[in-house]
């Protein structure tokens, strides 16, 4: 196996964070150096966001000598740069769940979600996420009047049969009360979901990676995985000899798997934060300490950071370059959701790459007997990317109920083979971008 990261960073600096308001705010850690030389480890993590920054900590804390390697700083790819939102549920809601895969099967993927919201709660509350706050409160809010009976129901039946009663359904009234717009026509609100910081978060991680003894390398990018036992995996500089490997790449993953790339997708979304806004006019957006996710195909998001930014959310890019003005692309739906802001500067914009699947579950697979791998969150992945890293640790352990669970859903591959699938792909989310509008 072997890859090539240049395409994947053409955005970027090589060993810098982007210009993003997460990059701006946060206290960054001093960079790890890149791991030299010959290197043993019992396992070697591959990506160093928010899977392998968890994978290493949940490994390190059961007594693993765990190397980490990031090709440029840990937290520098989605994990740096997302919403900051932190929802329960798998991308896939219950229902079509239970449809597909029977009850049984639906509802332990439920206890999974729920249990990845409770982790990501649990690690901000530990004193090396220092300045990382978990602030509860998520709103769905459906942009088309036909969508509410169903968002109705839906809540009603995670209440009655799910007996999650953290949710509540909103009518038109009240959620223009919470949100200062006309685009909505009703929603849920749900208290057990939450936001944070997404980059702190992510530094929080590796603060806690290295107490518990794991050694992380940036600058480290891998260029080739020998399968075998031991496996061998080579960087630039150095050759490193592991029992086991976690790959945690996610949209950054390249050509290092063929297996996980015919499944999993890189693709780009963008997000812009506003100057600060006064108190008043911040209540005029959003009433309360909430974030919030559309029901459009391509999502609008947003909530407001702790010194009064909007950050808001939207619109997809498919391929390797990011569009010229992001600034632009996202004023665009922005302003569609709150025109009042139409004076209101941007002082930061920035993109990221995630990983879809074709139907957007997450894909654990297992590539050998000890080659594991973690990608495809489609966007709702702070979570689930967090306790990924936790499976993986009792995995290895010998502890693999909750890695079958996620491993069992099927993931197909996209269509066409490399070539064609994101010209296959654009086609289709441009008939998805028509059905949001009509």
């Amino acid at each position: 196996m072997s890859q090539s990261l240049d395409l994947l960073t053409v955005n970027d600096t090589p060993g810098e964070y982007p210009g993003s308001y997460y990059a701006s705010a946060a206290r960054p850690l001093p960079p790890f150096a890149p791991a030299e030389g010959t290197l043993r480890a019992d396992v070697c993590i591959v990506g160093g966001g928010y899977t392998g920054l968890s994978a290493a900590l949940h490994l390190a804390e059961r007594g693993y000598d765990v190397v980490l390697l990031e090709a440029q700083r840990v937290g520098f790819g989605a994990s740096g740069r997302n919403g900051g939102q932190v929802w329960p549920g798998q991308r896939v809601d219950q229902e079509t769940l239970e449809a597909k895969f029977g009850e049984a099967a639906a509802r332990r993927l439920w206890e999974i979600s729920l249990q990845s919201v409770d982790l990501v709660r649990d690690l901000t509350a530990r004193p090396e996420m220092e300045d990382c706050t978990f602030h509860p409160g998520l709103i769905h809010a459906d942009h088309k009047a036909r969508f509410v009976p169903e968002t109705r129901a839906y809540v009603d039946h995670l209440r009655e049969r799910y007996a999650y009663d953290p949710i509540r359904f909103i009518d038109r009234d009240e959620i223009r009360a919470i949100i200062g717009s006309d685009a909505y026509h009703g929603g849920f609100l749900d208290e057990n979901a939450g936001h944070l910081d997404p980059l702190r978060f992510a530094l929080g991680l590796a603060r806690l990676a290295v107490a518990a003894g794991a050694r992380l390398h940036e600058g480290s990018k891998v260029v080739e995985i020998t399968k075998g036992a031991p496996a061998r995996l080579k960087t630039a500089s150095a050759e490193i000899t592991a029992d086991h490997v976690i790959l945690a790449c996610n949209g950054y993953l390249g050509g290092l798997d063929g297996q996980v790339a015919a499944r999993v997708m890189p693709i780009n979304n963008f997000i812009v934060a506003t100057e600060p806004l006064s108190p008043e006019r911040q209540a005029d957006i959003i009433r309360g300490d909430y974030a919030v996710g559309d029901s459009k195909f391509v999502v609008n998001y947003y909530r407001f950071s702790e010194d009064h930014r909007l950050l808001f959310g939207g619109g997809e890019s498919y391929g390797y370059r990011f569009p010229a003005d992001i600034r632009a692309k996202v004023r665009r739906p922005m302003l569609e959701v709150f025109p009042q802001l139409r004076d209101v500067s941007l002082d930061y914009a920035w993109g990221g790459t995630l990983a879809i699947t074709m139907n957007r579950m997450p894909h654990f697979d297992r590539l050998a007997g000890n080659i594991l791998s973690f990608s495809g969150y489609s966007g709702h992945g702070l979570a689930m990317a967090t306790l990924a890293g936790q499976i993986a640790a009792e995995t290895l352990a010998g502890q693999a109920e909750r890695f079958d669970a996620m491993a069992s859903v099927p993931i197909p591959r996209f269509p066409g083979g490399p070539r064609f699938r994101t010209p296959l792909l654009v086609l289709a989310m441009l008939w998805y971008s028509l059905r949001d509008k009509v």
